[in-house]
């Protein structure tokens, strides 16, 4: 029997809602440059996903939210999800104020407020993330 030893990376996405839409950053650099996807990244050693989850979102849009705030959408861990390599993300929901604003920071060429209805074509597995999110939303 042949073992395979593979790294798997740990990580949060945020769902973030104002009103009918969504917010997406623009990716900076490969893979999937110059396309809208999710706030997120990697969970660092000593936080948990929520924790990574909200400071993700901040420093690639400036919008805070608290960890408790947050509200899981579910984990995404298809082995072929991103071209990188494994990665395991947990993606959360989280609803902000009408009057909030977000700029771009970190790695994010750019922040776009999209339908929620229909955000387009999202990087990675983001779509389907953003799809769950909206059932979740429904049956709240």
């Amino acid at each position: 029997m042949t073992e395979t030893i593979q790294t798997i990376r740990y990580a949060a996405d945020v769902v973030c809602i104002r009103g009918g839409h969504l917010l997406a950053v623009e990716r900076g650099w490969p893979p999937h440059q110059g396309q809208d996807a999710l706030p997120g990244g990697h969970v660092d050693p000593g936080e948990t996903s929520r924790q990574a989850a909200a400071r993700e979102l901040l420093e690639e849009t400036g919008v805070p939210v608290a960890p408790e705030d947050l509200v899981l959408v579910g984990v995404y861990d298809a082995p072929d999800r991103d071209p990188r390599g494994r990665y395991v993300s947990v993606a959360y929901l989280v609803t902000v104020p009408a009057g909030t604003t977000a700029q771009a920071g970190d790695d994010a060429a750019a922040v776009h407020w999209l339908p929620l209805e229909d955000p387009g074509p999202l990087a990675f597995d983001h779509g389907q993330i953003v799809r769950d999110a909206r059932r979740q939303i429904r049956t709240r």
